[in-house]
């Protein structure tokens, strides 16, 4: 009580100092282009595009005071977050309904998660190392291959200054649960070399992931379930008087989490991506890059009591080649090659370790009669595991000199079966199963959006169909033995909403999700799935005052397949202030669950109750 207490009055203290006026508002905002990268894998103007794309910068990450991933993607567009317990537990990813499975995940270009489960540890990836996030929603399997069912969401490591003085930026917090953070950067140029060092720890004692569960699987185990989380980073690139550029990143996160399980409670993790790419001009209208690298997804599992349980390690190794050739002003294409080999080492007995999967791809993007734009891509692969498949996409984007554009896409993905679908030993309960088709899926959809200077706003309603989905199927009652099988289909149908205004200095954004994910054999709910989301963030600057406020509704969901168990709905409130001394040195504080709402996820998990944050930072 004593720390809300606190925290709250830190909140309004930032109210008494005295506040210079505000600057004056321009009376139109500067209409520069967004640009992204992995729509399209070359940069391009985010309003040329069809493809739904979020883009979260450094700026916004420090504006929202996000302390991990998962809480800067909450309440995104698209996006659906479940959490098993507090930051650092298990947190699922459900990006327009479909499984967090079905999200491919990058690192600076490096495929990134798990093999044998055949996902991201989005819990696991430190928010203080990422400069940039960029989520693409729609099937993408025509650029990245597998996994790309849902979209694609890519994360660029921390670049820092690009001056000949080095730059600092250095932060340090704590709240509730006893939670601590720090991180520091250092970065800046020298002649045409640039380089950022940087380096995180995240340590907080928690709170009870789970209530008491009876059963012959249930678990009660009333105690504190904590994590820590120590990361370092770097990057050093060179360009060369030709204009050709070399670059090297590195990030590694290491740590334990703490969890209520029956047969295990803890794991200690190690998650690490490295890259190598090159660039140059081939011709004057043609760049060419190689890009290499590796992917760590390392966990060991302990039962409780401490004695080792289990330990599951994914090696991902990466090559792709990337040119881009630019016919004209209004014609590029993207031509390319992936060669991806994973690895896994396990206590388990696989009955194969390693896989390869070859991809070639082409992307073009046009613009006819001045206002019209088309992008298409078709890609090949062939897995080792289920031989050749091919998928495509193609999206059309009109920008009406009104300030209107309309668009439309239509696309198919796929997945290949996870090392756990595939090659599981069998244990007496369970066995994988080497003859699984990939999972399938065809989309498209439609949509409008508008730019009237300080309104912009955005529709689009879409609908997947995925086919051949893997569930794992009970064949021997008697012995109680489970056997992947591709038996299962589903059909989502949604509608997302963006509006984002500007008035009286204050800024105001709007997020809708109506969803409706369905099993179409049986008509019902797909699993920890909402059928409708409200978001809204509100903010403005004072000043040196920052205040900012995010609300967030959500409906319920169901825990089972059956849709007996059901998780109900509930409504968030957050506050966040900063209060900025001068150019360098600024104060921060953050309120989450102001109501302090009692709220569940995931069947029988807890979440944060109210809690507070504060943090100092200084930039030079």
């Amino acid at each position: 009580m004593q720390k809300f207490i606190y925290g709250s009055l830190l909140l309004a203290g930032f109210h008494s100092f005295p506040l210079p006026a505000a600057e004056p508002i321009p009376d139109e905002p500067a209409d520069l282009p967004e640009m992204v990268v992995t729509a399209t894998r070359s940069e391009i103007d985010k309003k040329q595009l069809a493809t739904a794309t979020t883009v979260y910068t450094r700026q916004d990450i420090e504006r929202l005071q996000s302390k991990t991933l998962p809480e800067l993607l909450k309440g995104t567009v698209g996006l659906d977050l479940t959490q098993q317990g507090g930051d650092g537990k298990i947190t699922s990813v459900f990006m327009r309904g479909t499984d967090s499975s079905h999200i491919l995940v990058l690192v600076d270009g490096i495929k990134v998660g798990s093999a044998t489960i055949g996902a991201t540890a989005f819990e696991f990836i430190p928010i203080d190392q990422i400069e940039r996030v960029e989520i693409i929603r729609g099937p993408q399997s025509s650029l990245y291959g597998s996994e790309a069912i849902g979209g694609v969401i890519q994360i660029f490591t921390r670049k820092g200054s690009r001056s000949e003085k080095p730059s600092v930026t250095l932060d340090a917090g704590g709240g509730t649960y006893d939670t601590i953070r720090t991180a520091g950067t250092v970065s800046g140029q020298w002649q045409n070399s640039w380089y950022t060092v940087g380096a995180s720890h995240y340590n907080t004692q928690g709170f009870d992931s789970r209530e008491p569960v009876p059963g012959f699987f249930g678990v009660d185990q009333p105690d504190k379930d904590g994590y820590y989380n120590t990361a370092v980073n770097a990057r050093l690139g060179h360009r060369f008087d030709n204009e050709a550029e070399i670059e090297g990143s590195f990030i590694r996160a290491q740590g334990k989490t703490e969890y209520d399980g029956t047969f295990q409670d803890k794991t200690k993790f190690i998650n690490q991506v490295a890259s190598l790419s090159g660039s140059m001009d081939l011709l004057d209208n043609w760049r060419s890059t190689l890009r290499l690298g590796q992917s760590l997804d390392d966990n060991d599992n302990f039962a409780p009591g401490g004695a080792f349980s289990t330990r599951f390690d994914t090696t991902r190794w990466n090559a792709t080649w990337l040119n881009r050739i630019d016919l004209s002003d209004d014609h590029q294409w993207v031509l390319g090659s992936d060669y991806r080999l994973d690895e896994i080492d396990s206590s388990e007995n696989f009955s194969k370790t390693s896989r390869y999967d070859v991809g070639i791809f082409g992307e073009m993007h046009s613009r006819l009669f001045d206002d019209h734009f088309i992008n298409a891509s078709l890609r090949w692969d062939e897995n080792e595991a289920f031989g050749d498949y091919v998928t495509g996409n193609v999206g059309w984007r009109y920008r009406w000199k009104y300030g209107l554009s309309p668009f439309a896409s239509f696309g198919n993905a796929f997945k290949a079966p996870t090392f756990n679908d595939l090659y599981w030993p069998n244990d007496g309960f369970s066995a994988g199963n080497p003859d699984l088709e990939p999972e399938q899926s065809t989309s498209f959809e439609v949509g409008l959006a508008g730019d009237h200077g300080r309104l912009q706003w955005e529709f689009r309603a879409y609908h997947t169909n995925i086919d051949n989905l893997i569930s794992w199927m009970l064949v021997d009652p008697v012995r109680f033995q489970y056997r992947p099988e591709n038996v299962r289909k589903a059909q989502i149908d949604g509608l997302e909403a963006e509006i984002s205004a500007q008035f009286f200095g204050w800024n105001g954004k709007l997020g809708m999700n109506l969803l409706n994910p369905e099993d179409r054999e049986t008509d019902l709910r797909l699993v920890r799935r909402y059928q409708k989301s409200l978001s809204f963030d509100l903010s403005r600057s004072f000043g040196p005052v920052d205040v900012g406020a995010f609300i967030l509704a959500q409906g319920d969901r169901y825990d089972d397949p059956q849709n007996t168990v059901r998780v109900a709905g509930y409504a968030t409130v957050d506050l966040r202030a900063a209060y900025h001394f001068d150019k360098h040195w600024m104060l921060s504080a953050k309120l989450n669950n102001l109501l302090d709402k009692q709220y569940q996820l995931v069947d029988t998990y807890n979440t944060a109750d109210r809690n507070f944050f504060v943090s100092v930072h200084y930039n030079n």
